[in-house]
């Protein structure tokens, strides 16, 4: 047993990053393999552990941890697949179990999958996990605000549309942000829990109107979250307002690429980054973490390292209908008081800049050579 602070269970969203975690792991000296043999042997790989993770605190406290993929294909996110996938983060539970981690979080589709009902995971042997929601709804919260600031809007104003409005995340978001606009707009595929929802928000002077299709709405929502629980990019949003602010916060990412998003802003939300110092070893920097910035990881894996550098070994988050403004508050304090903040806005473009060509409006961190360690991977 190692005894790590934290483990980050999580997995890729395309082929071609899977590509490059086989390149890492092969060898520079290898030559790397051609796609249709990636997705041949891609199968057969079970959940393991890629490399060691060290976080440092802008308090000075450390942490150790390990990054553990579960393995499951890109392209295998859909119902077809669950009970396969539930086997491999299962795997991958046991794999952080087994090296000691005191604190496990759930990255990406790990958390949808279990869904919050940590008993189908293995006997925990005093390893506690958490789904990483409340600081993944914190950024996305953060993300909006800071959004309209720069486009000059007034969110008490706005309509705000929340697709996967029922989810861990879209529920959470819902709380946080309805008391600050005008109306909000719920849309779920799961009808009784959309009216439990809106009866809830309802009852606190919110606004409200639901719809499980999204063509239902009236084309005037200008704030937009994205969280639906898609096994890739489909979704396609054609009533919205024109320059609406949209954040994707789903991974794989939501909008598909095609969509007509009437000069939207769209940025991508519910990531942060570490200030303190990020390590890898073996080095993966830029490959689990493919950002245009050092050192942004996505709020969900983000909430477990900011309880292990706390010292706070507990289920933060554990599953859906539990985020509440007062959790999402509590959740950032801790974050921030280890220099873990919102990460500088981005889309598929690059960094979020204003129409009038200022420059990015993000912030810099230098990253020190002495950062990247290129030492022994996991076992």
């Amino acid at each position: 047993m190692i005894d790590l602070d934290f483990a980050l269970i999580g997995h890729q969203d395309s082929w071609r990053a899977v590509a490059d975690v086989l390149a890492v792991l092969r060898g520079p000296e290898r030559t790397p393999l051609p796609d249709d043999e990636i997705k041949d042997i891609f199968p057969w790989i079970p959940p393991r552990a890629l490399c060691y993770v060290d976080v440092g605190s802008v308090v000075g406290a450390k942490a150790r941890g390990a990054y553990i993929d579960s393995f499951i294909p890109p392209d295998g996110l859909g119902a077809a697949c669950v009970r396969e996938n539930i086997a491999r983060v299962r795997a991958a539970a046991a794999n952080a179990i087994q090296a000691g981690a005191k604190i496990v979080s759930l990255g990406g589709f790990s958390s949808i999958l279990i869904e919050g009902n940590f008993d189908q995971l293995p006997e925990r042997q005093g390893t506690v996990f958490t789904t990483g929601n409340t600081l993944t709804v914190a950024y996305i919260v953060q993300g909006i605000k800071k959004m309209c600031a720069l486009e000059g809007r007034d969110i008490r104003s706005s309509t705000l549309l929340i697709v996967g409005a029922t989810g861990d995340v879209g529920s959470g978001c819902a709380r946080c942000l309805a008391p600050h606009v005008r109306r909000v707009l719920l849309c779920a595929r799961n009808v009784e829990r959309l009216r439990r929802l809106a009866t809830e928000l309802q009852a606190d002077g919110v606004q409200v109107e639901m719809a499980t299709d999204l063509r239902r709405f009236s084309a005037d929502a200008d704030v937009v979250i994205c969280a639906a629980s898609l096994p890739s990019p489909e979704l396609l949003l054609g009533r919205v307002a024109p320059r609406a602010i949209v954040c994707d916060a789903g991974y794989p990412k939501n909008l598909s690429p095609g969509a007509e998003t009437l000069g939207a802003r769209i940025f991508f939300g519910g990531l942060g980054q570490i200030t303190g110092g990020l390590r890898f070893a073996p080095d993966f920097h830029g490959i689990l973490n493919r950002h245009p910035f050092p050192n942004v990881v996505q709020g969900c894996l983000l909430e477990g390292v900011a309880l292990a550098l706390e010292g706070r070994f507990e289920p933060f988050s554990q599953g859906r209908g539990a985020i509440t403004p007062e959790r999402v508050e509590e959740m950032e304090t801790i974050a921030a008081r280890h220099g873990i903040y919102l990460a500088p806005l981005y889309n598929a473009d690059g960094p979020v800049q204003h129409d009038c060509g200022a420059p990015a409006l993000v912030e810099h961190y230098i990253t020190k050579p002495g950062d990247r360690w290129i030492q022994g991977a996991a076992q």
